[in-house]
């Protein structure tokens, strides 16, 4: 599985003159022999600069550097986002060609540069390659099958909700619910709760451990069509009548995919990056920075910044942490995620 480019450019209006080395690189480059050949397979000539080619591959290069699109997502050439930053392939080419001419590539200071690029594109591409081989079909689904027989499984209730500004109304609201009126009519009717009036005051499925103290202390153990309450919650009081209880739904793979790939990349590269380091002979020549008093430290496990650091997680997995999905409720149901 290709995990894609590990640099990331900002707006090229912004960068074409930080970025200049690289497109000085990449413009010598497209006058060597077999440059008009198609460098992927199934690549499409769209447009053409004094002659020489720009093929849709250097334009989806460009967005996936951008963050415009991810790595591997399709980007169709008659679309508006692919005619813009073919406009912008355009002009870096131009204005490497312009620089070509004017000879800054032999300035020692274009040159420094030059052998950067060269460098940060040859770690990239060594990264690209290393995570491509070990970040496989069969690794994500070993390591999801992994944290499938770790997880441990949950109860969780699905509950819809009234919430009411005094407790007199809640009292009047359950004894209109105890004469067979219907839950979610007077949800939609009387309910102050914004986030779950308009849908009959639906929570969906959640586990009683993420939400507010009280929801926890008064719907752990309702059964299924018990209507519980009134109890006093932020905003006022709530009514609230459980539908159904079941244990927890493991994350399926697709919801997982991302984060066992982000993790697998991560083992990756540090595993890569220790292996070079521990191979090498490195100095350092500057004096570690004085503590300034109130100033904010970075952490003694902060991953090294090195080719492909982009791509890293911020907060580096750790082996053995179950994938925590993201459709867990948030503290307060009002801000809550109904689960499918």
């Amino acid at each position: 599985m290709a995990l894609g480019s590990f640099t990331r450019i900002s707006h090229p209006v912004r960068t074409m003159i930080v970025v200049l080395a690289a497109t000085l690189m990449l413009a010598s480059c497209g006058k060597g022999p077999g440059a008009e050949h198609p460098p992927e397979p199934g690549d499409a000539a769209v447009a053409k600069v004094d002659g020489r080619t720009v093929w849709a591959s250097d334009v989806k290069r460009e967005a996936v550097a951008q963050g415009l699109i991810g790595e591997g997502e399709p980007l169709d050439v008659s679309s508006d986002l692919f005619r813009r930053v073919m406009d912008e392939v355009v002009d870096q080419k131009l204005l490497a060609s312009e620089a070509l001419k004017r000879k800054l590539d032999k300035d020692p200071a274009a040159q420094r540069r030059l052998a950067a690029a060269r460098e940060r594109i040859l770690g990239d591409m060594l990264v690209e390659s290393t995570v491509s081989d070990a970040v496989n079909e069969n690794a994500i689904r070993g390591l999801y099958q992994e944290q499938l027989k770790l997880a441990k499984q949950s109860e969780e209730l699905k509950a819809r909700q009234i919430v009411l500004a005094s407790l007199a109304e809640a009292d009047a609201v359950k004894k209109l619910l105890a004469t067979g009126a219907s839950f979610e009519a007077l949800a939609m009717e009387r309910s102050t709760d914004a986030a779950t009036r308009f849908n009959g005051g639906d929570l969906g499925y959640f586990t009683t451990d993420v939400m507010p103290e009280a929801y926890d202390a008064n719907l752990k153990v309702a059964k299924a069509g018990q209507i519980v309450g009134p109890f006093e919650v932020d905003g006022g009081w709530a009514l609230v009548k459980v539908e159904d209880r079941r244990l927890e739904q493991p994350i399926t793979l697709e919801a997982a995919r991302p984060q066992i790939v982000r993790f697998l990349t991560y083992d990756q590269v540090r595993d890569l990056l220790e292996k070079l380091r521990a191979r090498s002979k490195i100095q350092t020549l500057i004096r570690p920075p004085q503590d300034v008093p109130g100033q904010p430290k970075e952490p003694a496990n902060a991953p090294p910044v090195a080719p492909g650091a982009a791509a890293v997680p911020a907060t580096p997995p750790v082996a053995g942490v179950k994938p925590v999905p993201a459709t867990k409720a948030p503290a307060q149901p009002e801000a809550k995620a109904a689960k499918p």
